[in-house]
C-alpha cells in the first residue's frame, strides 16, 4: 500500500475511528479528536458495516466505467505490432492513438518491456549450389604513409645506407646495405646524432670508404 504523505487515516487509524463510533461516541467527537470532518468518519463507518475489515483498504482511483474505452481492434493491433518488436512511437503512428494510449494497453497486457516478449527467432540462409550467394566481410583500415619493417628490414638504430658503385653515379647501379649506427668509427656517419627518423641516406664513395679504411 502507497499511502501519501498527507494522508490523515490510514486503515489501521481509519479502523480506530470506527471502533470508537461503535462503541458509542459521536461522529463528530470522533472526527475532531482525529482531525477530520465528521462525514468522513460516517464514510469509513459505512464501509465497515457493508463489507467489514476488507472495506477499510486503499481502493483504486480508476473510475468504474470510461466514456471512450480503446476499441478491441486498436488493442488487437497494438500487441500484434508489439509482438513483432514495434516501439511504442510506430504503434502510435500506426494505430492513430497517442503514445501514452500504447503505453496503457501494453502495460495492461504485460508486454510494455522488450525482455517479456519472446526472443527474435535466428535468421538463416541456405543455398542449394556453391557460389550461390558470396558473403563478404569490410573492414576499414586507417591510412599507412609508408610500407614498415617486415618489408625494409629498418630496426631501431639503424638506417639504409647506398653505397655506389666506382665510376657510376646512377642510382640504378647502387646497392642497398644496412648498416649499424651505433659504430662511431668512420667519421662520415656524423648524422648519427639525429633521430633515426630525420637521418637521411649517406651516399658512400670510394673515396670515403679509403677514408674510413685508412
Amino acid at each position: 500500500m502507497n499511502v501519501h504523505k498527507n494522508a490523515r487515516l490510514t486503515p489501521r487509524g481509519r479502523e480506530r475511528i470506527v471502533r470508537q463510533v461503535e462503541s458509542g461516541q459521536t461522529p463528530q467527537a470522533v472526527a475532531e479528536a482525529a482531525g477530520v470532518c465528521p462525514r468522513t468518519v460516517r464514510k469509513w463507518v459505512d464501509r465497515y458495516r457493508r463489507e467489514g475489515l476488507t472495506g477499510l483498504q486503499d481502493r483504486s482511483s480508476r473510475p468504474h466505467r470510461l466514456r471512450q474505452p480503446t476499441p478491441a481492434a486498436i488493442i488487437e493491433t497494438i500487441e500484434r505490432r508489439r509482438r513483432q518488436r514495434w516501439t511504442g512511437k510506430q504503434i502510435a503512428a500506426e494505430a492513430g492513438v497517442s503514445p501514452a494510449t500504447v503505453s496503457r494497453v501494453l502495460r495492461r497486457l504485460g508486454l510494455n518491456k522488450l525482455s517479456t516478449l519472446e526472443p527474435e527467432p535466428v535468421r538463416r540462409y541456405e543455398r542449394e549450389h556453391p557460389g550461390e550467394l558470396i558473403h563478404l566481410d569490410i573492414k576499414k583500415l586507417g591510412g599507412i604513409g609508408s610500407v614498415g619493417h617486415r618489408i625494409t628490414g629498418r630496426q631501431t638504430g639503424m638506417s639504409i645506407v647506398t653505397l655506389a658503385s666506382a665510376g657510376s653515379s646512377s642510382m640504378s647501379a647502387s646497392t642497398m646495405l644496412r648498416v649499424s649506427l651505433s659504430s662511431r668509427s668512420c667519421p662520415t656517419n656524423a648524422s648519427r646524432a639525429l633521430s633515426p627518423s630525420s637521418r637521411p641516406p649517406l651516399l658512400i664513395t670510394p673515396a670515403s670508404v679509403s677514408e674510413c679504411s685508412g
